[in-house]
């Protein structure tokens, strides 16, 4: 899949320089346009790190068997020292190569990650949807900033808002949703292009058995491989 960037910067560059790219390119983060309906291929993405290297994990499904239809590795050292909150830094890098290596073109991108559920509003699923100008969002584990509005109940398909309270009006940056019945829930928020209901839409529909979706749970495996 030949790239074409919408954006671009160097990576070699400070922590300071790289905080000033995040609060630049937050600006062009955009939550509308794809709808999860009319989705029909998903790339998860994912990074694993094995000491002084970095290994970015593409798998493209099809929607909705959830198929693998298409899957790409790239192996290199890190690229940027580990900095919380500039983890895409790191990540981004070797996840261009792999998505160069696809031969199908996927709809949208799902990070295991944030995106503006971000202390600058900019985590890796902004990062590379931005790049790229592609739809991309971010489904993570555990919270980076923010906290849930209220109780999350337990039936899956519940959700709830993930709200930045940093602010007196208080920002939702993300939701809480429950993809399995009485299990953790994930952390959604958008990347690029897409409303977070859309984003949560598409997150339950690629969750049809695991807390994990499919695409970022086949990239999670393949990564480590």
């Amino acid at each position: 899949m030949k790239l074409h960037l919408a954006h671009d910067h160097d990576w070699d560059v400070s922590t300071e320089k790289a905080r000033a790219i995040q609060e630049r390119l937050a600006a062009e983060v955009r939550s509308e346009g794809v709808t999860a309906g009319a989705v029909e291929t998903v790339a998860g993405v994912d990074v694993s790190i094995r000491d002084d290297f970095a290994q970015a994990a593409v798998c493209v499904l099809s929607l909705p068997d959830l198929d693998p239809v298409d899957r790409a590795i790239h192996r290199q050292e890190i690229p940027f020292p580990y900095v919380p909150g500039l983890l895409s830094f790191r990540e981004t890098p070797p996840v261009m190569q792999a998505l160069e290596q696809l031969e199908v073109r996927p709809d949208v991108l799902m990070t295991d990650s944030h995106g503006l559920a971000h202390p600058r509003r900019f985590g890796f699923a902004c990062h590379l949807g931005v790049l790229l100008d592609r739809p991309a969002l971010g489904v993570a584990k555990s919270i980076l900033v923010g906290d849930p509005a209220g109780d999350l109940d337990s039936e899956k398909g519940s959700r709830i808002p993930l709200v930045d309270r940093s602010t007196d009006a208080g920002e939702t940056i993300g939701a809480v949703v429950r993809t399995r019945t009485d299990v953790n829930p994930v952390y959604v928020s958008v990347g690029h292009r897409i409303s977070l209901d859309e984003a949560v839409a598409l997150t339950l529909r690629c969750s049809p058995r695991y807390k994990i979706p499919e695409p970022t749970r086949h990239a999670h495996r393949l990564s480590r491989e």
